[in-house]
């Protein structure tokens, strides 16, 4: 019966049912047979219903799996891409022209048309793959490339095809996807440029300064006229601004001096940061050494300018060392070497200077193990050296006082600042001993110059406190025992610390200042104003001088001082505290200080630091052998002491010799 359609039997049912009803046909089983027939015509239309049903499911099974593609097609964001190669036609998606911008249709056409709006470093190599898989007929195209939009910009795409060989062996097209992947390509941009740059101000780092200088080393095997130059920048004392100001504002000062120097070079010349303060450049636009030298001038200058922060000015140095490549030997990173020892020259005599690199240099270097053995015999062999600072009482011009520097006179590296080792004396522990050695030293020097003056006020004497020093409790132990062997008078032994460290532990450090206080010594505030504590804060401190910075005490750009300058003076005065000025370095800032209630100042315009013997002279007013201190001077003055003193109002103080001094490192 499945092979009768269900329709036939239906209409036989029809037919049977009629003949039934006119009375055609009368017999008893008739209406049964009906009856089951309609039955059976209903579960065939059922049966055939259910087979359509069936049927059409496998249907639409093969449809949703090719919808399904082309939504995921569609959700990938791919776009499509078909080139008819005996057509030479290419296809692509509308959405493509729509991301460059273009016109509907642009990119339909021959694959030449490609050609024209790739970028010029792809073309050759889109092209390329294109022959390739042509003549192959077989294998699979993956291009990064470039296209160009209306406005000029590029937008990266990446195309991934496959060959459709015809019946003749021949490739008859290439099918494949298109994905837009500028924002990826722009991603791995930014993190080889991350990997290669200072993340702070943007400059090449050591890496990339060592690259470009190896590929200059290639380069100038076909052009042997072309010798760059080396110098590396070494910010001088940086560590202390940047203890001072903050980490924050440190970085801003690094900025302003980054772009302060990529604006005096060229194009050509390679600006690097190598370290924390220390810069690199690769010079290849000058080759005269008249003009290297001019333009390492022009950057040290450039470094000396000052910086304005938070209306007051820092002021900065640094030491430049400069290296010439030999015409004659080979370009090696050996030349990096050379200017950072040229550098290390440069600082290790007071810095803020320029040094050329010369092959006795290399005699003079010392690694760091060295350093630290010799270092720890340094105190033992009398090595380490005690020089004195003068502070003047600015009221008539006298000694007041001195500041205590520790200078090491290293047999075969020369005199060393302290920049240079107490660095390193702090970090293998030595710290501790050496600060002893100079507290106890300047302690008997102090007695023995106070027994020779006899003055009405008792000369003084200045030695900075590290932060290891303070955190012992030993201090306490050392000072007492400085002060027994000594018997200086009470409060004239000051010991400096900065703002910086008193604010690392400000609990600990007014139990201990106070304890100090007692057993008879002088404290000092050293380089007020470069922290960012007020004066009232630091009154629960038993200071009794506050030493204010030199960027408060130098004139600015238009020869005005900084406003805070005399509200600082006064507000010490409401506290009870007297006030060195340190960086006086003019006659001028002698008397405007006086004026404005200053009581001492320090400074080259008084004096550099000097031995013992020589400070000594000058305390006795030996005029055959001291050493006079020097002094600019705003006006002449031939007078006498006395003479000028008579003739001066009380206004002001004496003026200075007419004499200046360089300046030196602390």
């Amino acid at each position: 019966m499945l092979l009768i359609p269900t329709w036939f039997l239906f209409l036989v049912w029809v037919i049977a049912a009629g003949m039934t009803v006119t009375g055609a046909v009368t017999n008893d089983i008739v209406g049964p047979a009906l009856l089951g027939g309609l039955v059976l015509i209903m579960m065939l239309i059922g049966f055939t219903v259910m087979q359509h049903a069936f049927a059409g499911g496998t249907t639409s099974g093969v449809v949703s799996d090719v919808e399904r593609r082309a939504l995921a097609l569609t959700g990938s964001g791919d776009l499509i891409w078909d080139w008819d190669v005996s057509a030479d036609k290419v296809f692509t998606s509308p959405e493509t022209e729509g991301l460059l911008g273009l016109k509907r249709g642009t990119l339909e056409g021959p694959a030449a048309r490609w050609l024209e709006v790739l970028h010029p470093l792809d073309q050759d190599r889109f092209r390329a793959a294109l022959d390739s898989v042509l003549d192959q007929r077989r294998g699979r195209l993956v291009q990064d490339f470039r296209l160009r939009t209306p406005d000029g910009h590029f937008m990266w795409f990446a195309l991934k095809a496959r060959p459709v060989v015809g019946s003749d062996g021949e490739v008859a097209r290439v099918v494949g996807t298109l994905s837009d992947v500028t924002e990826i390509k722009n991603a791995e941009e930014r993190m080889l440029h991350d990997s290669v740059h200072d993340n702070l101000t943007g400059l090449p780092n050591r890496q990339l300064f060592m690259d470009r200088l190896n590929e200059m080393a290639s380069f100038i095997k076909t052009a042997p006229n072309l010798r760059p130059t080396v110098m590396v920048i070494d910010l001088d004392r940086f560590k202390q601004v940047n203890d001072s100001v903050g980490i924050a504002v440190g970085d801003s000062i690094l900025l302003t001096l980054a772009r302060r120097l990529a604006r005096i070079l060229k194009p050509q010349d390679t600006l690097a940061r190598l370290a924390g303060d220390q810069f690199g450049l690769l010079l290849t636009s000058e080759h005269e050494p008249a003009k290297i030298t001019a333009l390492a001038e022009t950057i040290r200058k450039t470094i000396r300018a000052p910086i304005a922060f938070n209306e007051r000015e820092i002021f900065l140095t640094a030491s430049i060392g400069l290296a010439l490549s030999d015409p004659q030997a080979p370009l090696t990173d050996e030349i990096v070497k050379d200017a950072e020892l040229a550098m290390y020259h440069s600082k290790r005599i007071g810095g803020d200077r320029i040094d050329v690199y010369k092959p006795p240099m290399r005699a003079r270097k010392t690694d760091r193990l060295t350093l630290e053995s010799e270092l720890r015999r340094a105190i033992e062999r009398q090595e380490i050296t005690i020089l004195y600072q003068p502070i003047m009482r600015l009221e008539d011009r006298a000694v007041a006082g001195f500041e205590a520097l520790a200078r090491w006179d290293h047999p075969k590296l020369g005199r060393m600042s302290p920049s240079e080792f107490i660095t390193i004396a702090e970090e293998i522990g030595l710290i501790v001993d050496l600060g002893q050695f100079v507290m106890d030293t300047t302690a008997r020097q102090l007695s023995a110059w106070q027994r020779a003056t006899r003055t009405r006020v008792p000369l003084f004497a200045s030695v900075n406190v590290s932060s290891r020093q303070l955190l012992r409790h030993d201090l306490i132990h050392d000072v007492r025992g400085v002060l027994s062997r000594s018997a200086v008078a009470r409060g004239s032994l000051k010991l400096e610390l900065t703002e910086s460290l008193v604010m690392e532990n400000p609990e600990h450090a007014a139990q201990m200042l106070h304890r100090i206080k007692e057993l008879g010594t002088g404290l000092s505030l050293d380089d007020f104003g470069t922290g960012h504590s007020s004066l009232s804060y630091l009154q629960r401190f038993p200071f009794d001088t506050i030493k204010i910075d030199q960027s408060f005490v130098r004139t600015t750009r238009n020869g005005v001082r900084p406003t805070l300058l005399k509200s600082i003076i006064a507000m010490a005065h409401d506290l009870g505290m007297e006030v060195v000025a340190e960086g006086a370095e003019t006659d001028s800032d002698a008397v405007e200080l006086y004026q404005l209630g200053c009581e001492y100042a320090q400074g080259f315009a008084f004096g550099e630091p000097m031995d013992a013997a020589s400070a000594t002279r000058l305390l006795t007013g030996d005029k055959t052998e001291a050493p006079r201190p020097r002094r600019y001077s705003l006006r002449s003055s031939t007078t006498s002491p006395s003479t000028t003193a008579a003739t001066t109002t009380p206004a002001a103080p004496p003026p200075a010799a007419p004499t200046a001094a360089p300046q030196q490192s602390r």
